[in-house]
């Protein structure tokens, strides 16, 4: 599932640039489960791994995530909300949510531009995920504008 890189860009990622992104039906959605390194953090997410976004921005350079943008609504937290720690920065539009006790960051929430609520998934703290066979796109977020 191709998301509209909301975060960093703001505008269709370079492979619907013009064209109709493709539905996926909930018949081909599988269920991830996912946590922080202690387990304090847990997590499920139902949708369809397709490829995943690496990008170079000061902040995903030095932690290192694969992300996955899903709707909101496909995550559905373990633990409570309020038990996260979150970290913003630059223009404050995605909450980056981490362990407060082992520091993992599963995942960040914000909006995509027609105003969804959206979530990137780490899929490096989804268990049992096959990094080898993903489909990494790259972003420059460091030379964005």
């Amino acid at each position: 599932m191709c998301a509209l890189f909301w975060g960093m860009i703001g505008q269709p990622c370079a492979c619907h640039v013009g064209t109709l992104a493709v539905v996926i039906t909930q018949e081909f959605t599988m269920l991830y489960t996912g946590s922080c390194h202690c387990g304090q953090t847990r997590y499920e997410i139902e949708g369809e791994l397709g490829h995943v976004i690496e990008c170079n921005c000061s902040y995903c350079r030095r932690k290192g995530p694969l992300m996955w943008f899903v709707p909101r609504d496909a995550l559905k937290l373990h633990t409570p909300e309020d038990a996260l720690a979150t970290y913003r920065f630059n223009r404050h539009v995605i909450a980056h949510h981490f362990c407060p006790n082992c520091g993992c960051a599963p995942f960040g929430m914000g909006t995509d531009p027609s105003g969804n609520a959206m979530v990137a998934v780490n899929v490096r703290c989804l268990d049992d995920i096959d990094f080898a066979a993903l489909e990494v796109m790259q972003y420059d977020g460091l030379h964005r504008n």
